[in-house]
């Protein structure tokens, strides 16, 4: 089987991991500042904070913005459930706004649409790679005094306008789970600008402890700590940060890799009447972390099953997350995205990832020929 993702691990990550291995420290440590440092040089950022997965950085974030009961944040349907789910473990309400039928990302107009007096809030989420409109979700935000939370999942190495994803907005999230653009087993960083907001993220992730003099109300010796709020045990551990240091090195090859396969399968369907491939807007370079084609004039369910008899591992991103059972009896059942339930009823993810070969990029686009000819 031909996965629609998967890592890839070289004899020097090996190398990175097994160092750290033998050394003093396993669990953050500074191997973890040196990871947050490399990919604050990458995109530009004045902060980062490296944590356990992609899901506990949007959930930091949250909880550095303030989101509390009574806040509405509104984001994406078309997305993997945690972009939501990091609104309510805070308290909050997440409302969904469309898509654009074009980009799959968050439609601007329909974000304000949803506005309310009780809106604190705007995920955005690059989906794929594909950045969303920045500058008109900035736009809404700066009218409306709304923060923005980037979920950047698929996004580490995409760049909007000629600027890399990671320092437009109050935060921005990465994941490091294997297939994305590069991997630290499971693990997690927040970019922010905001001093005030990495202070609180820092905290959040270890129980929100610290044994800082200056933030503790008395001092009893050298031993002393003190718990300032409720905060997680979300740490990351010096293990994979030696892994996401050594695979940043490579970011930019791996980025180039899946460039030349999304040209390759661009060219192979251009004429195919029965696909749509993705497509590009203006100003923004997508990272590619997903190929998602949408399938027309043929039933979506039996194509991702042939095509799964013929060993190509395709995927769907995503179904929408108010479709979930959860959200379903928890007052969404009567929430409706046009576009995002049309493009989730076509769409189907092709294999795509650095270390796909030319020959198994082949088999992929002749069984597709094959099953939507």
């Amino acid at each position: 089987m031909i996965p629609y993702g998967r890592q890839t691990i070289e004899e020097d990550d090996i190398k990175a991991v097994t160092e750290v291995l033998k050394s003093d420290f396993l669990t953050t440590g500074p191997k973890s500042a040196e990871f947050e440092e490399a990919v604050k040089a990458y995109t530009g950022s004045k902060y980062a904070v490296a944590i356990s997965n992609g899901t506990s950085a949007l959930h930091a974030a949250c909880y550095a913005a303030g989101i509390e009961p009574g806040d509405e944040v509104i984001t994406t349907p078309l997305t993997f459930a945690a972009s939501a789910n990091c609104v309510l473990y805070c308290g909050g309400t997440p409302v969904f706004a469309d898509v654009d039928p074009k980009t799959y990302n968050i439609d601007p107009e329909d974000i304000e649409r949803k506005i309310t007096e009780k809106t604190k809030a705007i995920i955005p989420v690059h989906l794929a790679g594909q950045p969303c409109d920045m500058d008109r979700i900035h736009e809404i935000a700066e009218k409306h005094h709304l923060l923005v939370i980037e979920d950047g999942a698929h996004a580490l190495g995409s760049a909007y306008k000629g600027e890399k994803i990671g320092h437009l907005s109050d935060a921005t999230t990465f994941s490091f789970h294997p297939v994305k653009p590069i991997t630290t087993g499971e693990g997690g960083m927040i970019m922010t600008n905001r001093k005030d907001w990495y202070q609180k993220m820092l905290l959040f992730r270890s129980h929100c402890i610290t044994r800082d003099p200056g933030l503790m109300t008395r001092n009893d010796g050298p031993w002393f700590y003190q718990q300032l709020d409720l905060g997680y045990n979300y740490r990351i551990t010096d293990i994979q940060c030696a892994l996401g240091i050594s695979q940043m090195k490579k970011l930019e090859r791996f980025l180039d890799r899946r460039k030349e396969l999304v040209r390759r399968y661009n060219e192979a369907f251009k004429e195919n009447k029965n696909i749509i491939t993705p497509y590009q807007m203006d100003g923004a370079e997508s990272g590619w972390h997903l190929y998602i084609i949408q399938v027309l004039h043929h039933d979506r369910k039996k194509v991702f099953e042939q095509l799964r008899e013929k060993r190509i591992g395709v995927n769907v991103h995503y179904i929408p997350v108010y479709m979930h059972p959860y959200y379903q009896k928890n007052g969404y059942e009567n929430v409706h995205c046009k576009n995002a339930e049309e493009i989730y009823s076509r769409i189907i993810s092709l294999p795509l990832y650095p270390g796909l070969t030319d020959e198994e990029q082949d088999r992929v686009i002749e069984a597709v020929r094959d099953v939507l000819k």
